[in-house]
């Protein structure tokens, strides 16, 4: 390598290095002062927590005990954690097996459910056809009594129809003889009329 390629190259180098202090510097002197805003808010807060700090000790003295007494509660549930953790052990296939029947019990019913809703919903399809079966006949049966009661009607009405109007025709000879010489009016001939409709 030529000499003054290495003087170029050295002199980039120590060109770079003094940008790098300059940097430094100024992210040093940049650290410092967020550090002193920093301190200078952080101060109040200690010179307030001093005295709870100091209010504190007491305090915590006094939780000592308190933390031993959990510390020996804690030690004397051990063996019963410890049993308990083996009745679990022991009773989980138990536990399993009772989820099993379980979920088949209730798989089972789920399926009973439905066919009995399937059976319900048929039964009522049913009973409303039938239902509508009967309603049905029973509409053709109150035709047929209608038709029956008309007919019937008809049937006992006609001869005594007829009896009327021999009746009248009889009347009106017999009042035609009894009255030969009587003229008829227009009331007496509506009247005749009246007894034949």
């Amino acid at each position: 390598m030529p000499e003054d390629t290495f003087r170029i190259i050295v002199t980039i180098a120590v060109a770079l290095a003094c940008i790098a202090f300059l940097v430094q510097s100024f992210v040093v002197l940049a650290l410092y002062k967020a550090v002193r805003k920093m301190q200078a808010k952080v101060e109040p807060l200690v010179e307030r927590a001093e005295p709870l700090i100091g209010k504190a000790g007491p305090v915590l003295d006094s939780a000592v005990p308190v933390v031993h007494k959990v510390q020996t509660t804690i030690d004397k549930l051990g063996p019963i954690l410890e049993t308990i953790r083996q009745i679990i052990e022991e009773n989980r296939p138990k536990v399993a097996e009772v989820a099993d029947q379980s979920v088949a019990i209730a798989k089972t019913t789920r399926q009973h459910v439905e066919k009995t809703g399937d059976l319900l919903h048929d039964a009522g399809e049913r009973a409303r056809q039938r239902l509508e079966q009967i309603d049905h006949s029973v509409e053709e049966t109150v035709d047929q009594v209608g038709r029956v009661g008309n007919n019937m009607r008809e049937a006992v009405m006609k001869p005594v129809r007829e009896v009327n109007g021999i009746a009248a025709g009889v009347s009106a000879a017999l009042a035609t003889m009894i009255h030969r010489n009587r003229k008829f009016s227009v009331d007496h001939a509506t009247q005749d009329e009246e007894m034949f409709i």
